[in-house]
């Protein structure tokens, strides 16, 4: 299961309908591509569609959509969102990751 915070579904939600998408009806996805200092690097998108390989979740109010490949690397996943003076946007919690970078957008395993 992946976990959406308080302040990540609050911005995940304003996001969405800024950019034509309903929280209640469309998906963010989640995902893995290969690249970044890490290995690994995350993929956060809007989508309104599902795919036959999809895992679905639900948490605080967003519906998340992940392919099952992505799902293996982010099981237990927490999103949150940093609006701090270091910088503003999401932010993984990943305990499946063994390494990550100094930005926190790249990570192996």
């Amino acid at each position: 299961m992946i976990k959406v915070s308080d302040t990540a579904s609050k911005r995940i939600i304003d996001m969405m309908n800024d950019d034509g998408f309903d929280a209640t009806k469309d998906y963010v996805r989640v995902g893995v591509k290969s690249g970044g200092c890490s290995g690994l690097s995350y993929e956060l998108k809007f989508d309104k569609e599902l795919g036959d390989n999809d895992k679905v979740f639900e948490d605080n109010n967003v519906r998340i959509a992940v392919e099952k490949k992505s799902f293996l690397y982010l099981a237990g996943t927490i999103l949150e969102f940093s609006g701090g003076l270091n910088g503003k946007g999401f932010v993984f919690n990943n305990p499946n990751a063994t390494r990550t970078c100094g930005c926190g957008e790249s990570f192996s395993l």
